[in-house]
């Protein structure tokens, strides 16, 4: 394949295109951003949850993202009927596995879709992808632990685990933190784009795997590559909304709307400029 940062120009120019209509089952405190960042980067959201209507809202839309963050049994029931249903009709499944690690009933919901669900791609911190890949995490509830986190000394251990939980799993593994790391079980890319304010903010994580939604059902033969595209732009967002913030001597509330702002003016000739990505 060509340079992923030129190819992103395809990634980009498929969402523009066809202007997917993503299915979020998200959760109280992250929905209406995941909704309003979802319309930001060109797509379209249903945020449907009763286990009685999944079935056929979700039929109507091009991906589905999981968000753990909701625990109620009819809203488990609701994912596991949605995330069979685009599996039969091949629609890319995004988990984002929110406090993996943290409590048995919620370690065994994770286990549970992800035995019944085929997923495209596993987004989260860290400490939530260590869980699954290890059965060990430091985190405390569901922020990362400061002792997991991804560094220039241990990034190439992390990347090999990515590897080997998508080959177990047959999912694109993606890293989300200070340095992400995106992986299938052949290739790790390595994107080093996002400021440190984005974890000063409830729900900048849930908020980029509906972003991965939106890039990914625009693109769905080039999972890895679009979920890659996501994560830089998402991040290079980050950099520009904080630049933005600090000139308007704004705060954290004011960020938020500038990540939003920034994503909704992401396209290719911006993102090129800003992309820092590196293959492993």
């Amino acid at each position: 394949m060509e340079n992923i940062v030129d190819f992103a120009g395809v990634i980009f120019e498929n969402i523009e295109k066809t202007k997917p209509v993503v299915h979020n089952i998200s959760n109280i405190v992250t929905a209406n951003d995941c909704a309003n960042i979802t319309l930001a980067c060109g797509g379209s959201p249903t945020m449907a949850q009763h286990p009685e209507e999944v079935d056929d809202i979700t039929s109507a839309c091009d991906g589905f993202v999981i968000n753990l963050g909701n625990m109620e049994d009819s809203v488990v029931e609701a994912m596991l009927r949605a995330g069979k249903r685009n599996n039969a009709i091949g629609h890319p499944v995004i988990l984002d596995p929110v406090g993996a690690g943290a409590a048995e009933k919620r370690n065994n919901v994770l286990f549970k879709l992800i035995d019944e669900i085929k997923f495209s791609v596993i987004r989260g911190n860290i400490s939530e992808i260590k869980f699954l890949a290890t059965g060990m995490s430091g985190a405390k509830g569901v922020d990362a632990s400061e002792a997991d986190k991804v560094t220039e000394k241990n990034i190439d251990y992390v990347a090999d685990m990515a590897k080997n939980l998508s080959k177990k799993t047959g999912a694109v593994i993606a890293i989300s933190g200070e340095i992400d790391i995106i992986a299938d079980e052949n290739r790790a890319y390595i994107i080093k784009n996002g400021c440190a304010m984005m974890s000063r903010v409830t729900g900048t994580g849930c908020m980029l795997s509906s972003v991965i939604g939106v890039f990914c059902a625009a693109n769905k033969e080039h999972i890895l590559e679009a979920c890659v595209a996501a994560v830089s732009s998402y991040g290079y967002a980050g950099e520009l909304a904080y630049k933005k913030t600090i000139e308007n001597d704004g705060g954290t509330s004011s960020f938020r709307m500038y990540l939003i702002d920034y994503m909704s003016k992401m396209n290719w000739e911006i993102f090129k400029g800003g992309a820092l990505i590196e293959s492993r």
